[in-house]
């Protein structure tokens, strides 16, 4: 623990400014997302086929916007602009969800919202790649990811606490969340400082030719095809909220659900970076799928709001061995100077596995029952889990 704790005084600082603007954001977004699933359910009627829908267009356009950004950051070879271009976006849509009359203005809001997360991913991550030493990118990737979560169980505690306070008006709870989202934008344009680009570096001018993505090589489209099948068995955090309704949890208390799968994930990502800079990568990805699997499991089987609970601080905790392990990959296997290009590639494929995931999630929650959306997320984790170790003999061979 003591060599944990101290690895944080060498993170550079720009990447915990860049860590506490992911938190303020993440506090904004998930008091409106802890919400949106029931809102959209229970006040304006959509179906949950339909919510499966919104959640995997919403998340597929960040994804598709990531691979523009990403490029735009490597050919520039600037980051932070583009980082700021997007969480501004977010903060000034923001107040579009409190407005919406209906289904159709929240996917429009979701997506201009989702168009910002897109901005910003790629140029974000890359930029951490580019202020971490390489034996703290791990710990670095991981404290990012660890204060982004923080945000995302503090944004549904306070819809939970706004909820009550206003007899469940969730339009309030709506507009108290667009004040964290400006917070994080003067954070990331005051507080964050980009490097000069080395001199070394390559200069990239098409970065989405074939040349150039011939360049990312066979490393890291191993990693992308590994986070891609890691993806189809893990749909949108939604079905959690569901289920929990499901199993008896109250409306009101419902946010509660994201809050103690946020706990958890926050908690274990730093240490879980950490340990990624110490041993072997993948065989703590390995037992983040293993964590996968039980946490599906758990869920399908689930009757009561504890073993409901249960399975969703197994998903937390496979979150937070995974997340930042995967950006941490992607570092490692990117050339620098396409780094934007990269992330890019890599959220552009695991958008669209969400996407499938979410959107099958849903139909098999509708036409099934819950059930079959967690026992289907379980199978597709063991099926990634086999392509891992089928790939990490062949590498060690």
């Amino acid at each position: 623990m003591a060599a944990i704790a101290s690895r944080l005084k060498e993170i550079p600082a720009s990447i915990w400014a860049l860590g506490f603007v992911s938190m303020l954001m993440d506090i904004s977004s998930e008091m409106i997302h802890a919400l949106l699933p029931i809102y959209l359910v229970t006040v304006l009627g959509a179906s949950t086929l339909t919510v499966g829908v919104i959640e995997g267009i919403a998340e597929a356009t960040a994804a598709i916007t990531k691979i523009f950004s990403g490029a735009l950051s490597d050919w520039l070879g600037r980051r932070k602009e583009l980082a700021a271009l997007g969480y501004g976006l977010a903060a000034l849509t923001k107040p579009i969800f409190p407005l919406a009359p209906d289904v159709g203005w929240l996917v429009v809001a979701r997506f201009i919202d989702r168009v910002g997360k897109g901005i910003r991913g790629a140029p974000r991550d890359a930029l951490v790649a580019d202020l971490a030493p390489p034996e703290l990118r791990g710990a670095s990737f991981g404290l990012r990811q660890s204060l982004d979560t923080v945000g995302a169980f503090v944004g549904p505690a306070i819809a939970i606490a706004l909820m009550w306070l206003t007899a469940d008006r969730f339009t309030t709870v709506f507009w108290v969340a667009v004040l964290p989202a400006f917070l994080a934008l003067g954070l990331i344009l005051f507080a964050v400082h980009e490097p000069k680009r080395p001199a070394d570096v390559r200069v990239v001018k098409s970065p989405l030719s074939r040349a150039e993505i011939a360049r990312l090589g066979p490393a890291f489209w191993r990693v992308v095809a590994i986070a891609t099948a890691f993806t189809l068995a893990r749909f949108s955090e939604a079905f959690l909220i569901l289920k929990a309704q499901a199993v008896g949890l109250p409306i009101a208390l419902v946010p509660g659900v994201l809050v103690l799968m946020n706990v958890v994930y926050a908690l274990a990502a730093y240490p879980a970076g950490v340990l990624s800079d110490r041993f072997d990568r993948e065989t703590i990805l390995i037992a983040g799928l293993g964590l996968l699997i039980l946490a599906d499991g758990v869920l399908a089987f689930s009757s009561t709001i504890a073993t409901a609970a249960l399975g969703i601080v197994l998903w937390g905790l496979h979150m937070g061995v995974t997340q930042g392990l995967l950006a941490t990959l992607v570092a490692d296997t990117a050339p620098p100077e396409l780094r934007g290009t990269a992330y890019g590639m890599f959220n552009l494929t695991t958008g669209i596995a969400l996407l499938a995931a979410s959107v099958l999630a849903g139909g098999l929650w509708e036409g099934v029952g819950p059930q079959a959306t967690f026992l289907a997320g379980a199978f597709f984790a063991i099926v990634a889990l086999a392509g891992l170790l089928v790939a990490a003999r062949a590498t060690k061979s």
